[in-house]
């Protein structure tokens, strides 16, 4: 794998990095339980880190890092607002919206790990990706647990 294709890998999960970020904080504010929001503030932080993280990977590599999100993550980040709402701002729904968008997440970095990416590279992107995989495990407990409860 060229030094281009593993920046432009870098920069698509930047973008994915920068979507977490911005609809954990969206979740956050959607929500009125006092447990999610502190954990949807601390993962748009921890989403911010790993942002931070690939971008000096992007550096090392003698790219220019991305900075914003991807269209469709804002797109997706309006759905949550309107669907929730039309319902409420249950937490439920505020729920499954954040599962969603964690399970294109988990695939654009199942698709980078996919790639022939370099040692160092890899070993970053794994760890993130476990992290994203506890995200997406957690957001759903919460989510079952907000359907149990109805």
């Amino acid at each position: 794998m060229n030094n281009d294709d593993v920046i432009a890998t870098l920069n698509d999960l930047i973008e994915t990095c920068k979507d977490g970020e911005q609809g954990f904080l969206t979740c956050s504010e959607d929500v009125k339980d006092l447990e999610l929001k502190a954990y949807f503030t601390s993962r748009s932080a921890r989403c911010a880190d790993s942002a931070e993280e690939l971008q000096e990977l992007v550096l090392a590599y003698g790219g220019k890092p991305e900075t914003s999100s991807h269209i469709s993550g804002a797109l997706h980040r309006r759905w949550v607002d309107i669907r929730s709402m039309i319902s409420g701002k249950s937490e439920e729904a505020v729920l499954e919206e954040c599962e969603r968008g964690e399970d294109i997440a988990k695939r654009n970095y199942e698709d980078a790990l996919a790639k022939a990416l370099p040692d160092d590279v890899r070993r970053v992107v794994e760890a993130q990706y476990n992290g994203v995989r506890r995200n997406h495990d957690q957001v759903k407990n919460f989510r079952d647990h907000a359907r149990a409860q109805r």
